[in-house]
């Protein structure tokens, strides 16, 4: 997950802490790192004790709380004295230097200020830092909204762009967004129009969030006596209110409906527990998203699409509705065989637990975790032993370096917010030249941002003179601090995550667009997640396992190759199974948005069976009532995250899978997928590095693969496969 935009970036004083150079090496080689990293650090130490300022930085550190007011007073300020210089040009005298570069600069300028100040609501330890933070983030929000309005600067961008006379293909395409951005506004409709664009904006904001406000005001449970909640751990049942008649209160909330899904052997238990958590405010929800749909659908008309999801798609890599029905109905259709066979097994399952009683929706979780636990020897608690966090980054630094040829140095007394968090230059490893900066603040505390995410503090661009300011990031975690001493160790869906994230950073610091608007993490919102997933692979595959683990007794060694096999498998465990049902969920959002006058609750029952292998919708449940990403956030772009599934596969299949640490390999994709940034078209960068237009035959082939491979271990597959040899004759 990336954080991008005006509200996500933060800063604040405290003691600063030593650094080194980064060493990445692991498994044999690392204690050998660890001394040499010894001497390095006090070497460092010395040598930059005095050293607080990183060159080429315009974001602020450790702004008070009066500062952060102030700047942002003189961010507003300077903005609108731009936009107003822009707007006085006449219009027979508008040239690239007095009303484009004027505003690409004032962008490319003011970001890292913009972020000074709205940075620290998510990482000060200051309250009252926190609280200017969020003050000026509105103010600068609203500032922001209302210079998109402008028909003034509108007019002169729009006379600009008729004139053609253009500087180059990156100016062109920065026209082009700027007019695209301001139209989208409605500044070339009619002031009646436009009007009621701004209306229906405030009506649609305010019947989603009366959507997800309903969830979350949400206080319905379901009672159970204990012997109804069995196969649930004594430490969950504690954490449960009772009720006066001594019975067990379970909340409809995730963290408490997963836990009875995943593991209640009690398939009534089940049964109740997922109808009511399917039928949350049935009654007020399903109306709310009927209004909020057809609000979209009349903005979106007004501004000259067919429909809202038209509206939503034009800024996307997917382009179409259409495009984006096609695939995933050839996702679910090429991986509706292996499917069946998975749900196969896990009625078989379900027949030898629970005898004859038919399969639903409500047994996917308890049966599926069956078969893990049955098949895989992964004590994923145990696990953590392997994956001390200074290891497992000396490993990603490693990857890092030979992959894309970036060489990572901790800046000894750089300022930051807290003394936990660390700093880094990151260098070209051929030429030494700065690329850029990152902040790592890894641990979790009081009053810090709850999620992990990479955050761009200062986007790259390139100055009409030829100098360049430098790209810098932020990579926010929650882990764990030492306890009683033991080194850190991170939990597997931890280091996953971690190496996610990595991925953002390095797609942000090798970024080499010339408009900060097309910098790092300023790109397509299909095309955002595909570097980070694709990075995310090398979590899976036994050599490069081997560089970021280490028993933290004995970091000489590595993790087990029998180990490394049982988690590529255990990744795909169920997983087309598991695929379809996300499939079934986005193929709703995409036909509510790209459709007029649908029966939502019907939709739902007519395609929960024909993308489910049969399985109806659980009887009584509602799921359109608690859908919250197509109520917010996600509207007809809940495909996206299986879009970049699709094609970070066909990237890593197609390139990497071979050659881990191909050098060549990494370099073309630094050059051709990351450099461009958001100044090229991403199917253009994509067929540009793999010689093709990218495809879903790699990821389909891959998961057929895998779970093959998978069923091929399984001690139910004869069974299974039985079964459905038997149905199809």
């Amino acid at each position: 997950m990336e954080r991008e935009g005006n509200s996500e970036k933060t800063l604040r004083r405290s003691k600063t802490k030593k650094g080194s150079n980064t060493i990445p090496l692991a498994g044999g080689a690392a204690l050998l790192t660890l001394a040499v990293s010894l001497v390095i650090t006090a070497i460092n130490s010395r040598r930059n004790s005095k050293r607080k300022d990183l060159p080429g930085c315009n974001f602020r550190v450790n702004l008070s709380a009066s500062e952060i007011l102030k700047l942002a007073d003189r961010i507003i300020a300077k903005s609108k004295e731009v936009n107003d210089a822009v707007a006085s040009i006449p219009l027979d005298k508008v040239t690239y230097k007095n009303v484009i570069s004027p505003l690409a600069e004032l962008e490319a300028q003011q970001f890292p200020l913009v972020q000074s100040c709205v940075v620290p609501k998510l990482v000060s330890t200051s309250d009252k830092v926190r609280k200017a933070s969020a003050e000026a983030e509105k103010k600068i929000d609203a500032h922001i909204s209302s210079c998109s309005k402008r028909e003034d600067v509108y007019r002169v961008v729009k006379a600009f762009a008729a004139k053609g006379e253009w500087m180059g293909p990156d100016a062109r395409h920065y026209v082009n967004c700027l007019m695209r951005d301001f139209e989208r506004n409605g500044l070339n409709l009619t002031t009646t129009k436009r009007e009621e664009i701004q209306r229906l904006r405030a009506q649609i904001d305010e019947i989603s969030f009366q959507y997800v406000q309903n969830l979350n005001d949400d206080s319905s449970s379901v009672l159970f006596h204990e012997n109804e909640l069995a196969g649930l751990p004594a430490e969950f049942l504690k954490t449960l209110e009772k009720a006066e008649n001594g019975m067990f209160k379970v909340t409809l909330k995730s963290h408490h409906v997963l836990p009875v899904l995943e593991l209640c052997k009690i398939g009534n238990t089940r049964r109740l527990v997922a109808m009511a958590y399917g039928n949350r405010c049935g009654k007020d929800n399903i109306s709310v998203l009927e209004d909020l749909v057809q609000a979209r659908h009349k903005f979106a008309r007004l501004l000259g699409y067919s429909n809202y999801a038209e509206y939503a798609l034009s800024l996307r890599m997917a382009m179409t509705p259409s495009k984006v029905l096609e695939f995933l109905e050839d996702i679910s259709s090429s991986l509706s065989d292996l499917a069946n066979k998975e749900l196969a097994t896990l009625k078989e399952l379900k027949k030898q637990e629970e005898g004859e009683l038919p399969f639903g929706v409500e047994d996917l979780l308890y049966y599926v975790k069956k078969v893990e636990q049955q098949e895989f020897d992964l004590d994923l608690g145990a696990l953590k032993q392997y994956f001390p966090v200074n290891l497992v980054l000396s490993g990603i630094f490693k990857i890092s370096q030979d992959l894309f040829g970036l060489r990572f140095e901790e800046i000894a007394d750089a300022e930051a917010w807290h003394s936990d968090v660390r700093v880094f230059s990151v260098f070209d490893l051929s030429s030494g030249e700065l690329l850029g900066y990152f902040y790592l603040d890894m641990y979790t505390r009081e009053g810090k941002y709850g999620q992990t995410c990479v955050v761009a503090l200062q986007n790259g661009s390139a100055a009409l003179n030829g100098a360049r300011q430098v790209p810098m990031a932020l990579l926010i975690s929650q882990l764990q601090k030492d306890i009683d001493g033991i080194s850190n160790l991170l939990r597997f869906s931890e280091v996953v995550s971690l190496l996610h994230e990595f991925g953002h950073v390095v797609q942000h610091l090798c970024n080499r667009a010339s408009f900060a608007r097309f910098s790092g993490l300023r790109v397509d919102p299909d095309f955002v997640e595909i570097p980070a997933k694709v990075l995310e692979n090398w979590c899976y595959e036994s050599f490069s396992l081997k560089l970021i683990s280490g028993f933290h007794q004995d970091i000489t060694k590595p993790i087990k190759d029998e180990i490394c096999k049982s988690l590529k498998r255990w990744r795909y465990s169920c997983s087309a199974l598991k695929l379809k049902q996300e499939v079934l969920y986005c193929l709703f959002d995409q036909i509510i948005h790209s459709a007029e006058n649908v029966d939502i609750v019907e939709l739902f029952k007519d395609l929960h069976p024909k993308v489910m292998l049969g399985l109806p919708m659980l009887e009584g449940t509602n799921p359109a009532s608690c859908f919250p990403r197509c109520a917010i956030g996600y509207e007809a772009a809940c495909y996206s995250r299986i879009w970049s599934e699709v094609f970070a596969a066909d990237i890593f299949i197609s390139k990497f899978r071979d050659g881990l640490l191909d050098h060549h390999v990494g370099m073309q994709f630094r050059t051709k997928v990351l450099a461009p940034g958001g100044a090229k078209d991403p199917v253009e960068i994509l067929s540009d590095f793999l010689g093709r237009e990218p495809s879903i035959q790699a990821f389909v082939d891959n998961k057929i693969e895998c779970i093959i491979s998978f069923l091929s271990c399984h001690h139910l597959t004869q069974l299974a496969l039985a079964a459905d040899l038997g149905k199809k004759r």
